[in-house]
């Protein structure tokens, strides 16, 4: 069953699939929204006391509900200038040591850190050898992506690609999974030098969002596209550690990258934990 699964991946048209549905899931269509927003809660156990408007019918749409906030206060994020916060609710799929240019997807896949972002040399070299994290947003998580720490942004690059599933069984079986998916990939400058904050897509993934450009995929197209900003002025972007920079419309995996010698995670942190937004991931090195 697992091989017809990802066979069935290969071959299926996951991009217009995956529009299909973004185009149903952006609908305002009352009470077919809310059933199916009822239907969803239910089979995921989505523990809807956690969000800030709890019942079905608060929702216009199904992205609506899919990106809901929570309540306020519900994920403080660590106050220690030491600690790196999560970004997001989910699950470590891998994290550790970048092996040069090698992150590890699963057993027996790695997958290149510059094709990840976006094929130039010069945009992986700072994180060569240093470390990474990948976490998965599961159907049932909370969908906005946080700073881990504070940054500005000085660029944001979008990779197109294939939308296969980033569920746990893919990433087994898919080589490079995640440097073949589109992507949305932004690089900060923080305190602990630059910082790559990649939001990976998936099948089903009907829109990749930042608060400060606001959809970035739909559209999609066959090319690289790159916007550079700047460090200081009225057009830069800073943004806080813990505040929302961007989020997606169903589920999928974040990418986090650090220069080396600059973190260390910490020991509660390994494949397969639990993440919450704002909690403990790791700590400065010194």
């Amino acid at each position: 069953m697992d091989k017809f699964k990802i066979t069935l991946q290969y071959i299926m048209p996951k991009h217009l699939i995956s529009r299909l549905v973004g185009l149903l899931a952006a609908a305002r269509l009352g009470f077919i929204s809310h059933a199916l927003i009822k239907l969803f809660i239910r089979a995921y156990g989505i523990n809807m006391a956690e969000a800030k408007y709890e019942n079905a019918s608060d929702y216009k749409s199904f992205n609506e509900f899919f990106t809901r906030p929570l309540k306020d206060g519900l994920r403080p994020v660590v106050q220690d200038d030491n600690i790196i916060a999560h970004p997001v609710d989910g699950a470590i799929s891998q994290l550790g040591k970048i092996d040069g240019d090698k992150l590890i997807q699963a057993k027996g896949h790695d997958y290149s850190l510059q094709a990840l972002l976006g094929g130039l040399a010069e945009t992986a070299a700072p994180y060569q050898n240093g470390e990474f994290a990948c976490i998965y947003l599961a159907p049932k998580d909370y969908h906005r992506i946080h700073m881990p720490v504070a940054g500005t942004l000085r660029e944001m690059i979008y990779v197109p690609g294939e939308l296969f599933s980033v569920n746990p069984l893919t990433a087994a079986n898919v080589p490079g999974l995640f440097a073949r998916n589109e992507r949305v990939v932004t690089i900060f400058d923080t305190e602990l030098g630059p910082m790559a904050l990649v939001l990976v897509g998936a099948t089903i993934v009907a829109s990749i969002e930042t608060v400060w450009a606001g959809t970035i995929t739909p559209p999609t197209g066959k090319d690289i596209f790159r916007w550079s900003y700047p460090a200081t002025g009225a057009n830069a972007v800073h943004l806080e550690k813990g505040a929302e920079m961007g989020r997606f419309k169903l589920g999928s995996t974040v990418i986090l990258a650090f220069a080396p010698d600059k973190i260390e995670f910490l020991p509660q942190q390994y494949p397969g934990a639990v993440t919450r937004m704002g909690e403990a991931f790791a700590a400065k090195k010194h």
